[in-house]
């Protein structure tokens, strides 16, 4: 692993990672971009290290992108400490930190967006408005800017990867779109910035969500195929551990819609739960 953390580039517009970018093109180089929005744990540092192993460059993007944050939703809280992450991204041998202000990346209100209008109101994004095309919108001008030929991100957030690999795929990006497997903490929670909102006992209580998925895959392994079966026993595990359950779907793995009796196919249980104020996501593969 190269240790650069004293020599970590930050840069913090969106023009000068461009030309930098178109530079490194130039000369050959690949690179390769981890989206993130910063609060950085293991799982973005083994996408990090992923790409470096892929790539000779790689971008970090460490951006709290406003416009995919509903009314209500945690914007002004999400956790910021923009210099830690900057050492851990040194530390796991990135070379750029691109770190804009809402500002350089909307110097005017948005109003072109990239929507999805098939799966961006399914599941999460029924109780989330606007949230996907927000994301689409600002991992679009991402590729744009940082010109990778390779881009990271986590299996957590099931819906938002399909959702991307399919814009890079429609849009022709020429960006391969890599995910990478949940990493989780010892009870299996799944891990996420969001974590730190949880008190100590509601980060034990919400290993319920990897529970309810160990015991659907237990049961569709002895042959059980009900999806309303299956949810349930997800939806009993949490709530008896005192989580609020959002939705439990079950959606075919390959195009995201939801399995509407029996399970035929491969197949992903996807989670929505809250644990106290804090709402937290998660899937299994069956």
């Amino acid at each position: 692993m190269r240790k650069n953390e004293e020599k970590i580039k930050i840069i913090r517009s969106s023009l000068a990672l461009q030309k930098n970018s178109k530079k490194m093109l130039a000369q050959g180089k690949s690179i390769g971009l981890v989206p993130t929005m910063g609060a950085l744990h293991k799982g973005h540092v083994s996408l990090i290290k992923k790409s470096v192993k892929d790539n000779d460059i790689t971008i970090v993007s460490i951006f709290v992108n406003p416009v995919q944050f509903g009314a209500n939703e945690d914007f002004a809280k999400y956790p910021r400490r923009l210099l830690a992450d900057a050492k851990l991204c040194g530390e796991a041998g990135a070379s750029i930190v691109f770190a804009p202000q809402p500002n350089d990346m909307y110097p005017f209100p948005l109003q072109t967006f990239v929507h999805n209008p098939a799966l961006e109101s399914l599941y999460c994004g029924a109780y989330r408005p606007g949230h996907f095309a927000g994301v689409l919108s600002v991992v679009a001008k991402l590729f744009n800017i940082a010109a990778p030929s390779k881009a990271y991100f986590g299996e957590k957030d099931f819906q938002q990867l399909h959702l991307i690999r399919k814009m890079a795929c429609d849009l022709n990006f020429p960006v391969k779109i890599i995910g990478a497997k949940t990493i989780r903490e010892k009870n299996g929670l799944a891990m996420s910035s969001r974590n730190e909102y949880l008190s100590l006992e509601e980060r034990v209580a919400a290993g319920s969500i990897y529970a309810g998925f160990l015991a659907a895959k237990k049961l569709h392994g002895q042959g059980v195929v009900s999806v309303a079966k299956l949810k349930s026993v997800v939806k009993e595990i949490i709530e008896r551990a005192s989580g609020k359950v959002q939705y439990v779907e079950i959606v075919n793995k390959n195009d995201l819609m939801p399995v509407r009796a029996k399970v035929l196919k491969k197949a992903v249980v996807l989670v929505a739960c809250h644990f106290g104020k804090t709402r937290l996501i998660d899937h299994v593969e069956l």
